[in-house]
């Protein structure tokens, strides 16, 4: 029987999964008909964890028990500056865990990022496993383009805590690039703004009837949907204050229900040219409950918002310079991610971009399209029939790979828009006599300053034979699969004499520990 693999695009704020047949493509839907899930966990004080729609009915009685967003930690170091910005707009409380990554404390009990996003998989699992009537192991899982080898990792072991085969990794735009263009004999160069719940990538892509190359991509993994209901949350709990002196951040309860209600009138801004905020019994004074009350018009809610459009445009700039585009070279236009539903955000984009975007592109679901589309075609036998051959993707490295030299600089060794899968090799000598350990640290970013990337790993070479200096060669090689994740291998090639150690550089768990992980919200 054909294996059945699922392609799951995991969202920041909302996640879903769908799975291709070589005829159609499917959104798969919850019990209820839900096709979109919140990307929320609730932990109760006994029992399993809820997921979804029930999680998120949580947020507002029990703010300090329910996770959200949290792929915006995932992967990260906790002194990463990022780090203390997300968890700053958090209700539940995130501390420094074990290989100083932020973790949560839920309950008195440390819960890792993978672990989160591990729960969110699994219920995309189940999911599909009701909706489908079998049961589903392999999956394609789609992750932001700008993510690092540390963020990719750290998703990879998610999905295996999730107890998934994860075949392949791809970046959201290219998912939602193969679903636009596959099997329509199509030749364009494409641009895919994708403005999501939690992160913003822009992508150029050439697509070739059934090769898509990705030309160039860049991101912002700290910018989305989200952002701009806090904005708006932000705006009205000044104006509560400067009318009442009553700060509503310090309640994490009230805050959530802030959020909740900027969130639905944000969503109502999309079609109407005002929304309400309603908030009542948001705070007590004098003995008396105090409502909150305001009218958004869609006029003030871009003035607040208008700095976040400009930093998506940069983002826009930055990768048709790069890429040495202009507009002129731009046929065709994407807008993927549940925000750029917003009138502020469609037209800024068409004015930037002179062009109207596709209308046959269904923002929310494209990317989980993609990904299907490409599970699909890895386990189905090859086609010898032309007309449905699986599309070929190309994918690029997001960030380039370095390594650190002296006096504190990056020497780059793979460069970022270096197609993917890629490999190279670097030969490094001993420094001085007697040396016996090399060791190459290695890091991701586009700064000359070694302070100014990420670390993403250390590899040690040890138990070289004692000789003069420059005499012992080790050769390094760097190699990135086609999923963004960097492997490293290294060979003391001493005469008669030769050593390999393969390390997994973003720091894999044990299995012994994954086993643990696996089993403890079972």
């Amino acid at each position: 029987m054909e294996r059945t693999a699922v392609g799951i695009d995991l969202g920041t704020s909302y996640s879903s999964v769908a799975v291709a047949d070589g005829e159609r493509v499917q959104i798969l839907a919850d019990e209820k008909g839900e096709t979109l899930q919140p990307s929320v966990v609730w932990f109760p004080d006994k029992g399993a964890p809820l997921v979804g729609h029930e999680a998120k009915a949580r947020l507002i009685n029990d703010p300090d028990n329910t996770v959200y967003s949290s792929k915006r930690l995932i992967g990260r170091k906790w002194n990463e500056p990022a780090v203390n910005h997300a968890k700053a707009n958090f209700t539940y409380e995130v501390i420094e865990g074990p290989q100083s990554q932020p973790v949560a404390r839920i309950r008195n009990q440390l819960v890792t990022m993978p672990e989160i996003s591990a729960l969110i998989l699994r219920h995309m699992r189940s999911i599909a496993e009701k909706r489908l009537g079998r049961p589903v192991q392999d999956a394609v899982i789609t992750v932001p383009a700008n993510f690092n080898d540390a963020q990719r990792e750290a998703t990879r072991i998610a999905g295996q805590i999730a107890g998934l085969n994860v075949l392949r990794m791809i970046n959201e735009p290219t998912a939602a690039a193969l679903a636009f263009g596959y099997k329509r004999g199509y030749n364009a160069t494409v641009a895919v703004y994708d403005f999501g719940g939690g992160t913003f990538d822009f992508t150029l892509l050439d697509i070739r009837d059934r090769v898509f190359r990705v030309v160039f991509t860049a991101g912002d993994t700290m910018l989305g949907g989200d952002d701009l209901d806090h904005a708006l949350a932000t705006h009205l709990a000044r104006k509560f204050w400067e009318a009442t002196k009553i700060e509503l951040q310090k309640s994490a309860a009230e805050w959530q229900r802030l959020l909740f209600s900027c969130e639905k009138a944000k969503c109502a801004l999309t079609n109407t040219d005002s929304a309400t905020v309603d908030v009542p019994r948001v705070a007590a004074r004098d003995r008396q409950w105090l409502d909150l009350h305001a009218t958004l018009t869609r006029a003030s809610a871009h003035a607040l918002w208008v700095d976040y459009m400009r930093r998506t445009l940069d983002v826009c700039r930055l990768a048709m310079d790069e890429a040495h585009k202009t507009l002129h070279d731009v046929d065709d236009l994407l807008l993927i991610g549940g925000t750029t539903y917003l009138p502020l955000v469609r037209a800024t984009v068409e004015h930037f971009f002179q062009r109207r975007p596709r209308g046959d592109v269904e923002p929310r679901t494209a990317v989980a399209v993609g990904a299907a589309i490409h599970a699909q075609s890895l386990v189905a036998p090859a086609s010898p029939d032309p007309a449905t051959a699986s599309a070929l993707l190309l994918d690029v490295l997001p960030l380039s790979i370095g390594i650190a030299t002296a006096g504190g600089f990056m020497e780059k060794i793979i460069e970022r828009g270096t197609h993917l899968p890629v490999e190279q090799t670097r030969v490094f000598s001993t420094s001085y006599d007697g040396q016996q350990d090399v060791r190459v640290k290695i890091y991701q970013g586009e700064s000359k300053k070694v302070a100014e990337n990420t670390p993403i790993g250390e590899l040690v070479m040890t138990g070289l034979r004692p000789a003069p200096r420059g005499t012992i060669s080790i050769h390094v090689m760097f190699e990135v699969d086609t999923s963004g994740i960097l492997n490293v291998s290294a060979v003391d090639q001493d005469s008669g004499r030769q050593i390999t150690q393969r390390v997994k550089i973003s720091g894999e768990l044990p299995a012994e520990q994954l086993g643990d992980l696996g089993r403890r919200f079972r």
